[in-house]
């Protein structure tokens, strides 16, 4: 708790007047107006699957059942924990996290925004990590920013609550103030560029990009900038990202409340993109990279580059490069499992089977992904990585944290007993955990990906309908809204229903997008090659054929093209 905020102990009452412990009680409860989901109406949700593959129905329910695991309340909110080694929320997870488990529980998928939004500092700074003591001790750490995996997830939160102008301003003050500490503290030498002050202000522990530097990995509280600490402060495309992100959803909640300020974030997101582009972004290697305390280029080619697709901070031509040129390289990120944390063959890349951001990939990343793909229209990839990440945890059966990118091995966990000595292991000596498996960020991921090559995704009043060709039969219900909305597919073709009502017939291979009432919106292309599609709606039919990435309209009989992005695999050496 911040220091104005902390209960009286028990043991000190004697010491107060029973008047003032009722005007703080008074006060604390209106604080707490509007940060309980219970203070919203919150409608029944929930997901069933139906799978001809043993396998693949097993996995889903393990996830499931992990998920449900992981719930629990912390103080006056349900909330949904990260999971395995990882007994807490965490800004880098937990709110996307929260978020994707709407889908089956929409109050500790709102628990898992309010609780970041009520302990956010007068100053602006959000927690980045909250854990909870029984019986009643709510531990706050903002001694690290911990990632920002924040502003869509809870945007999406306000119209699965029924769009509530209430929580939406909430929401609007909450990433106001928060962008408003980032540039009134994290830039300590005024050119511009955000920066990263420890290890975990991006969530990258343990990570040699860090500790080659002189780095010790772990927090920094305070906001003054470090000094004699390595190389930081790292001019960051991660915090940088962060504020974008923030504007971004600023100016699309400024459209909403009729504030008059949309425009203006809008311009404040470009400001930061264009700083990303014109400082970190380096032309002939296509990727960005941080810089040092000295403004020099840290030449360590990261994931995080993906990272900045997630918070919407690159330009589109940006996003289409690093996918060309290393996403898809299978010697820096496209491993056999990819996606490490740095590339493969970069020198600072690292195979350590331990919580380390320094190689091995990360459930996380597969979480993040997939909106980090998504909004650049890269469908197809997102089904190639769900693909990948399904046949890893079907074949490896635990679900862990990270895993080993040329053969799959699950890393160790300390809920297992088997965490190496060292630093990292005595820090947390005695600090609870939920056990050996149940990592939230990749039972999560899975679940997400089996939704996105088999079933059904509602966000932003949108529904998403998609199956990929040659998978296994199956059926997908999604109950929202107070409507059962319904896929069903053989591998081959797919038929959507809105309760009993048909909505369309389709061929599978591609993603459709339609209104929640059902009404065709668009049609992408989700598989690895062009293939021919067969669309049934409304009484007419549409043929056709449908590219990676391709983005269409059913019109005329046939299908009109909307957008094609950019789809370069299998990886070409230039």
């Amino acid at each position: 708790l911040q220091q104005d905020e902390r209960e009286v102990p028990s043991a000190q009452l004697s010491h107060y007047d029973s008047f003032d412990i009722h005007l703080k009680k008074e006060r604390m409860s209106n604080m707490a107006k509007g940060y309980k989901a219970t203070d919203y109406c919150l409608t029944p949700t929930g997901v069933e699957f139906t799978c001809e593959s043993d396998w693949l129905k097993d996995l889903f329910d393990r996830c499931e059942m992990y998920c449900r695991n992981n719930l629990a309340v912390f103080t006056d909110k349900l909330v949904l924990r990260e999971g395995s080694d990882y007994d807490g929320v965490w800004l880098e997870t937990q709110p996307m996290g929260g978020e994707m488990y709407a889908k089956r529980n929409m109050e500790a998928a709102l628990g898992n925004q309010l609780i970041f939004m009520e302990n956010q500092r007068k100053s602006g700074r959000l927690p980045g990590m909250i854990k909870f003591q029984e019986p009643f001790l709510l531990q706050v750490s903002y001694d690290w920013l911990q990632g920002f995996c924040f502003p869509v997830p809870a945007f999406k939160m306000y119209y699965l609550i029924g769009k509530d102008r209430a929580y939406l301003s909430k929401l609007y003050d909450t990433l106001k103030s928060y962008d408003n500490y980032l540039w009134t503290y994290r830039d300590s030498d005024g050119d511009g560029c955000l920066e990263s002050w420890c290890t975990w202000d991006t969530g990258e522990d343990n990570s040699l990009r860090f500790t080659k530097y002189g780095v010790k990995d772990g927090g920094f509280g305070g906001e003054d900038a470090p000094v004699g600490h390595g190389r930081l402060p790292y001019e960051s495309m991660d915090i940088c990202s962060y504020s974008c992100h923030a504007r971004a959803v600023l100016a699309d909640i400024s459209d909403i409340l009729e504030n008059g300020e949309g425009d203006f974030w809008r311009r404040k997101a470009q400001e930061v993109r264009s700083k990303i582009r014109d400082y970190l972004w380096i032309e002939e290697k296509n990727a960005c990279y941080d810089r040092d305390c000295d403004n020099r280029f840290m030449d360590v080619l990261t994931h995080n580059n993906l990272r900045c697709m997630y918070y919407g901070s690159f330009d589109q031509d940006m996003a289409d490069r690093f996918i060309r040129f290393h996403l898809l390289n299978p010697d820096e990120f496209w491993t056999n499992v990819p996606l490490p944390s740095i590339a493969a063959n970069d020198p600072c890349f690292t195979n350590i089977n331990f919580n380390n951001w320094g190689g091995q990939p990360q459930g996380l990343t597969y979480q993040r992904a997939i909106q980090a793909l998504e909004q650049y229209g890269h469908v197809s990839e997102i089904r190639m990585l769900g693909k990948k990440w399904l046949y890893l945890l079907r074949d490896q059966k635990k679900l862990v944290q990270q895993y080993d990118p040329f053969d799959g091995t699950p890393c160790v966990t300390r809920s297992e007993g088997l965490a190496p000595a060292g630093d990292e292991t005595a820090r947390y000596e005695g600090v609870a955990t939920l056990g050996p498996e149940g990592y939230g960020p990749t039972i999560l991921a899975a679940l997400e990906y089996i939704s996105l090559l088999c079933g059904v995704n509602i966000a932003f009043e949108k529904a998403a309908w998609s199956a990929v060709r040659n998978w296994p039969a199956g059926t997908y219900k999604q109950m929202m809204y107070g409507h059962t909305y319904t896929l069903t597919q053989d591998g081959q073709n797919m038929q959507a229903f809105l309760d009993e009502t048909p909505v369309f017939t389709c061929s599978c291979g591609v993603q459709v997008v339609t209104s929640l009432s059902g009404e065709i919106i668009s049609l992408s292309g989700i598989e690895e090659t062009e293939t021919p599609v067969s669309l049934y709606f409304g009484g007419t039919s549409y043929h056709g054929t449908i590219s990676p990435n391709q983005q269409v309209l059913p019109e005329n009989g046939s299908f009109r093209q909307i957008r094609q992005i950019a789809f370069d695999y299998p990886y070409k050496q230039e």
